[in-house]
């Protein structure tokens, strides 16, 4: 059960695979805005990747869990992968705001989903049960009718699907990803990047 008054960021995506780009976002985000926790959120299947990428949903969760072990001011929020199924933004916020009235959520966006914020699935009613904090991306305006907080962040142009590429390449991807999430694509042999014992 969250504290009372509690300031929680929610960073939802697909983490297919979670890279340094993403920790950047969690931990600027909660600096500036002065959060108490980030919750890291995969989701199951989300409507416009259904189908991408060849980790599981358990797989993405567990390169999540690696990704941030090693920061207390990161957690998993395991609420869409546990629900299965196509994930809503709005009927997530709605499970998660009865079940922890007292907290605060806040849904970290980046630049290129605020453009694109209109077209969100009941964006009138989630505009009620979350405050939106946006950060900027190469390549996006950052621009939308709706309220949304911009917050200055270390920006990278880095996606899940310039590493999968890389990985499927053989290439490095060193500092790229946490070093426990390389060694567990290796040992899983994800993105075509081969089986490995070590």
């Amino acid at each position: 059960m969250a504290e009372q008054g509690k300031k929680v960021g929610i960073l939802g995506g697909t983490f297919n695979p979670p890279h340094a780009g993403h920790l950047l976002i969690a931990e600027g985000v909660r600096d500036a805005c002065g959060l108490d926790e980030i919750r890291f959120m995969p989701n199951a299947v989300p409507p416009h990747k259904a189908g991408t990428g060849d980790a599981d949903a358990p797989q993405r969760l567990r390169m999540t869990e690696l990704a941030i072990g090693t920061n207390p001011d990161f957690a998993i929020e395991r609420i869409e992968i546990d629900a299965g199924g196509i994930s809503y933004t709005s009927r997530t916020m709605d499970i998660l705001k009865e079940k922890e009235p007292e907290t605060e959520f806040y849904f970290i966006i980046g630049g290129d989903s605020v453009d694109h914020l209109g077209q969100w699935y009941d964006i009138d009613g989630l505009m009620k049960k979350v405050s939106f904090i946006g950060v900027g991306r190469p390549g996006s305006r950052g621009i939308t009718q709706y309220p949304v907080r911009m917050v200055d962040v270390p920006q990278i142009d880095l996606s899940s699907t310039e590493i999968r590429r890389r990985l499927s390449e053989g290439r490095s991807v060193r500092y790229l990803l946490p070093d426990p999430v390389i060694s567990f694509i290796r040992k899983e042999g994800l993105y075509g990047s081969g089986k490995t014992e070590s």
